[in-house]
């Protein structure tokens, strides 16, 4: 006969089938089951009733009691999320978990839960997660996932820029505007420091500009830019002509152009000159090449320039005595013959190109007796041939033949020079 059990809610036995004797004929069985249910679905209590009665209604009755309970909390299906420590721009998300029950899967239930709890900064800290599965008989299984979330990267920068650089002194870039992100924090601190090795001694340095960056976790970088600033050396400037005759000040600035500071310095350095500051006069100095430097140490990107005058005497004028060649200006011959070529006794010094057009000529014509045929004290170019006495042939002219001359040249009323010698005369 089955006996009394206490069994588990999916191990329930199946009725046994019980058969019966009679001591006088036969007998029959009947069965009857009644459920009684207990505090949850899976928990209650079956009684079994076996009832065997011969042919004269005599009856032999079997009970078993078999009680069911749940007592096994669901599983998990999937597999169950392990605990991990992780940047926390990189924080897993959560599972989403299933659990069967060994008596009804239908009634699970899975509840999910996150606590965080904060570390020393706003990147670090610790989530736990919690999957809590219950049965319908309030079998609990949980499961929980601690995820240790830490800040450990430093805040990067998302404007490139050049780490190295080298420039002349006077393209010297302005810093640049760094802009910065982190994985994390939403608040980052920039510090910027820049520093120069330029001690105003004109040789080349070095700029270094630093960024420190940090974010609310202490994470800290430093972004370097070094930018290597080479000096221009010397500079070529302007260059200009001027005359040893002239007597002002010229200013050294004007052939300078661009920015510059007017604190420099000035120096010669060909020629022998001097300088009032920045003005130079070249009054009866030497003609030839003249150079100066500037050096301009005041300003960002001090600098040396060089400037070139070349003295002249273009605007001298000389004296006739000194531009007044007698072999080139007085003529040698005069061939008054009326062909219109040195018909007269022309003296260049009264051409009015010449320098001395304002020269006064006084001239006397001698013949080779040392007879005086002709004479002028203002003479002008138009002597051919002709006497002032009687001594001429028929046609008015002297006779062909060699006089002598006496040129005086006379300036403001001076005696400046005198000159005489032999001339031939044509008159045939």
């Amino acid at each position: 006969l089955p006996a009394d059990a206490t069994v588990e809610c999916d191990n329930v036995p199946t009725a046994e089938t019980l058969t019966a004797t009679d001591n006088c004929g036969d007998a029959t069985v009947t069965f009857n089951e009644t459920r009684n249910d207990g505090d949850c679905e899976s928990n209650y209590t079956l009684v079994r009733t076996w009832t065997a009665t011969d042919a004269c209604g005599l009856e032999t009755v079997h009970t078993q009691t078999i009680t069911v309970q749940d007592t096994t909390a669901p599983t998990f299906v999937e597999s169950l999320p392990a605990d991990a420590t992780v940047e926390c721009d990189n924080v897993p998300t959560a599972e989403t978990l299933t659990a069967t029950d060994n008596c009804d899967s239908n009634f699970i239930k899975v509840e999910f839960n996150e606590v965080r709890t904060d570390g020393s900064c706003v990147g670090d800290y610790i989530l736990t997660r919690t999957w809590t599965a219950t049965d319908i008989c309030e079998n609990i299984a949980e499961h929980i996932q601690i995820i240790t979330v830490t800040d450990s990267t430093a805040p990067i920068a998302t404007t490139s820029f050049e780490a190295e650089l080298t420039v002349n002194c006077g393209d010297i870039p302005s810093a640049p505007q760094l802009e910065f992100e982190d994985n994390c924090a939403s608040q980052i601190d920039v510090t910027f420091n820049e520093t120069s090795t330029d001690d105003g001694s004109g040789s080349n340095f070095v700029i270094t500009r630093e960024w420190t960056v940090s974010d609310e976790c202490e994470n800290t970088a430093i972004f370097t830019q070094t930018v290597n600033v080479v000096l221009e050396g010397l500079v070529t400037g302007g260059s200009t002509d001027l005359c040893i005759g002239d007597n002002f000040d010229y200013d050294l600035f004007e052939l300078l152009s661009g920015d510059y500071g007017t604190n420099g310095a000035w120096e010669v350095t060909l020629g022998n000159a001097t300088l009032n500051d920045n003005f130079f006069n070249p009054f009866e100095l030497e003609l030839g090449e003249y150079r100066f430097t500037y050096t301009d140490s005041e300003s960002e990107c001090p600098s040396v320039t060089e400037v070139i005058i070349i003295l002249n005497d273009d605007c001298v004028v000389l004296p006739c005595l000194d531009v007044f060649d007698q072999d080139q200006h007085i003529p040698k011959a005069v061939t008054a013959n009326g062909d219109n070529m040195n018909d007269t006794f022309r003296i260049d010094v009264l051409d009015t190109d010449s320098e001395c057009f304002d020269v006064t000529m006084q001239l006397q014509i001698f013949n080779r007796w040392g007879a005086l045929i002709y004479e002028s004290k203002d003479y002008q170019n138009n002597w051919g041939g002709e006497s002032h006495n009687n001594s001429i042939g028929s046609s008015g002219k002297v006779p062909t033949g060699t006089y002598y001359y006496i040129l005086k040249l006379i300036e403001n009323g001076k005696l400046i020079a005198s000159y005489a010698g032999p001339i031939y005369v044509g008159t045939k």
